[in-house]
């Protein structure tokens, strides 16, 4: 759990930093732009972003019963980003697992891709696309409504 906020806290901190630094240096407005800034930083690198991440095992097992695709991420991924912002509602409609909250979605993402954790990984009736473009995971929740 600690080290999916580890980035949005390091994002606060460094803002608080530069922001004092600047209210020191007489510049509160200044101050008050950058630490926004970082807060909206750490806000979109926060699990809060994301759907609620299941286990590997149980997202696997849901997959198979709704044949809708699992996919792998981790806090802090751009790609992972562009592709939950780009999904927009749909996203609800997919089975999210954080790696580095399960082990064994990390491992199912390392022997994917050549024992790299490459995210996002999305499997889609047991087969890995890793980081496909986000039309064509739109196209595959095409036949869920």
């Amino acid at each position: 759990m600690m080290r999916a906020w580890t980035l949005p806290m390091l994002f606060v901190l460094c803002g608080s930093v530069v922001g004092g630094g600047l209210v020191f240096g007489g510049k509160p407005v200044e101050a008050v732009v950058i630490l926004a800034v970082f807060v909206l930083a750490a806000g979109i690198n926060s699990p809060l972003v994301f759907p609620s991440s299941v286990a590997s095992l149980e997202a696997v097992r849901r997959s198979s019963a709704d044949g809708r695709p699992v996919v792998y991420w981790r806090p802090g991924c751009t790609y992972c980003l562009r592709l939950r912002f780009r999904l927009g509602r749909r996203v609800r409609q997919l089975h999210w697992v954080n790696i580095w909250r399960d082990a064994e979605g990390a491992a199912a993402v390392r022997a994917a891709n050549d024992g790299n954790e490459t995210v996002p990984t999305v499997v889609v009736a047991g087969r890995p696309y890793t980081n496909p473009d986000p039309a064509w995971v739109r196209e595959q929740l095409a036949s869920f409504g």
